[in-house]
Order: C-alpha cells, then structure tokens, then sequence
C-alpha cells in the first residue's frame, strides 16, 4: 500500500491506520511532508472502473457547488507502473509485485463525529445539507451506477436462496413471508407511481448516521454542520432513500423527526410528499438486502469474525419476525 502510493506521488512515512470499512480497504496514511491522507482500495470486482469514475466525477460536482463532501484527489503517475483514469486522474490502478492489479483513490483526511439525531436544529441542518445535495444530484442522471429499483428485494431474496444459508428448520416460514415483504414492497412502488411517475436523482444512497460526520461550530448558537467523506453507495433513485434512515422510534415519532428534516430540506429543494410511503418498503428492502450482503461476502475472513451470528437458526427466526412487522407496517 505504501509502494502504491508512492508511485501516485504520495510518500509515506510508514505510518498506516485502518480505519472501519467492510467493502473495500481503507488506510488512513502519514505522508513525508506532515500531510494526513485516506486511501481507499477497492475490493475486486463490486464496481466497474466507469461506476467509480462516475462516483468520483460526482463528488467533484458537489464540492464544486460547495457541498461539504470530500472529493477524490487528482493523482499523479510517479511510477510508470501505474495506470490513472478519470478526467481528473482520481482512480488509479497499481501492479503488486506479484503482478496483482490494485485499484485505489486518495483523499483528504476529515474528521468527525456522528450527530446528534435527537436535537432539530441538527435535524434540520442535516435535512439541509441533503437537500444541497439532492439539488446538485437533480443536474444530471448516472449511467452506470446502480439504479434503485423495487424489484431489488426479490432478487437479493433469490440470492439467498441460491446462497443455501437459510437453516433448513427456518427456511419454510422465512421463506413465506420474504416473498410476502418482497411483493408488498413491488406493490407500494407501484401504488405510489400510479398518480404519476417518481422523480429519480443522483443520491449518496446509504444515508444513515453511521456515514455522516458532524463537525460541531465554531460559535455559540451554531450547532454545526455535517458533511461526507464517501459516496462507495451512490446510486440512482427517489429522494426519500436518503431520508429515512435518519429518523427512527415508533410511527408518530418518526413523522414528527420527518416533517423537522423536511423543514431544512425543502429550504434547497423540493420534496414529493408520496415518498413517505415509501418509508417502510424502503427499510424492508434494506433488511433484505443486508441479509444478501452478508451471503455474498461471507468467504471474506473479516465477515464470520464481525457478524459470528449470521447464518444461525437464531438469526434468520428473528428475520422472520422482523419481515412479518414490516409487512404489518406496510399494510398499515
């Protein structure tokens, strides 16, 4: 890692920091001359080189308009061996010496904290910030990136099924009611569209706390403000994916944080008020999804020492219920 960085013209002084990613492998680097960076190299195969140009040239538009994320550095060939695409020169590509292709991009060190969801002038703020994002996402449309659709949670329920890792006790019933969670999903979508088709925007796609850090303010009376450090989930889809993921508690509770994050957001840009609908679909699909995930990194060493519980007949009885709650809340 320090050889591959060195070639794009940042030398290390030996210092290496990983920091939490279970996709790709990220390092937090000490450079020569006192400059902190943050390499990220990409697993193998998840995007293609046109997905993540298209995730760079992204994050350069927002920071271009002034919105707080963390673009990808422009790089430079100091060693012949390595190959750098994109406009900018932002993805570069490095031989190992066992002639192993690695592909990596660099940025800035920011730090952060996650915020705190249970203040409103933070929750507004934050609704702000994602509607100058979405404002800069409505420009222009992804080509290769992934599009958010509602028939992803019975492909990802398909995927499990093939994986074989549902425990042979459970699987009747889990089966049953993911297939029942995966067409109410199909079937909210197409509820909502039925009064006229959904706006589809460029989204940061996996907007929870957890990847939105929060810089506190510098004067009393300002509660801050967040930005982003990785757009690795950027896809196309409705607004409101960006949205749900920051409220939570039971219905009432989650309207009212809703309607407080809407009040920022629609400060920068208009919001579809039939995506609350969506709400619940959206956070079934995920449930899906996330069981999917795991499958199909499960021969990753990392993933049976982070996630022992994954596979278990515990485990998917749980996900039997959760799924039978979503569709009641669906229903609902």
């Amino acid at each position: 890692m320090l050889d591959a960085l060195d070639a794009a013209g940042l030398r290390g002084d030996g210092r290496l920091l990983q920091l939490n990613s279970y996709e790709n492998r990220v390092f937090q680097a000490m450079l020569e001359d006192g400059r902190a960076v943050v390499a990220k190299f990409y697993r193998p195969g998840r995007w293609s080189d046109a997905q993540i140009l298209e995730e760079h040239d992204f994050a350069r538009e927002l920071a271009a308009a002034e919105v707080p994320v963390v673009p990808p550095l422009p790089l430079c060939a100091a060693d012949p061996a390595l190959h750098l695409q994109g406009a900018a020169g932002t993805l570069a590509t490095w031989a190992a010496g066992d002639g192993t292709p690695y592909r990596f991009a660099v940025a800035e060190r920011r730090a952060g904290r996650e915020p705190e969801l249970d203040d409103p002038a933070i929750l507004a703020q934050l609704g702000r910030f994602i509607g100058r994002l979405h404002a800069v996402g409505r420009q222009g449309r992804f080509v290769h990136r992934q599009h958010l659709a509602a028939g992803d949670a019975a492909h990802d329920l398909q995927a499990l099924l093939e994986a074989g890792v549902v425990t042979p006790a459970e699987l009747p019933a889990w089966q049953a009611t993911a297939e029942a969670a995966a067409a109410a999903v199909v079937a909210a979508f197409d509820e909502v569209a039925a009064s006229g088709p959904l706006a589809s925007l460029r989204l940061h796609g996996d907007c929870h706390i957890g990847n939105v850090l929060w810089r506190p303010g510098t004067a009393e009376g300002d509660p801050g403000r967040p930005h982003i450090v990785d757009l690795d989930d950027a896809l196309q889809g409705p607004a409101v994916q960006d949205l749900w993921m920051l409220v939570s508690g039971d219905a009432r509770t989650m309207a009212r944080q809703f309607d407080v994050l809407l009040r920022g957001y629609e400060d920068f840009s208009d919001f579809d008020d039939r995506e609350r609908a969506l709400i619940e679909p959206l956070r079934t699909r995920r449930m899906l999804r996330h069981s999917a995930w795991l499958a199909a990194r499960w021969s990753d060493p990392t993933f049976p020492i982070h996630f022992p519980w994954f596979g278990s007949a515990a485990y998917w009885s749980q996900q039997t219920t959760l799924l039978r709650e979503q569709l009641e809340l669906m229903g609902d």
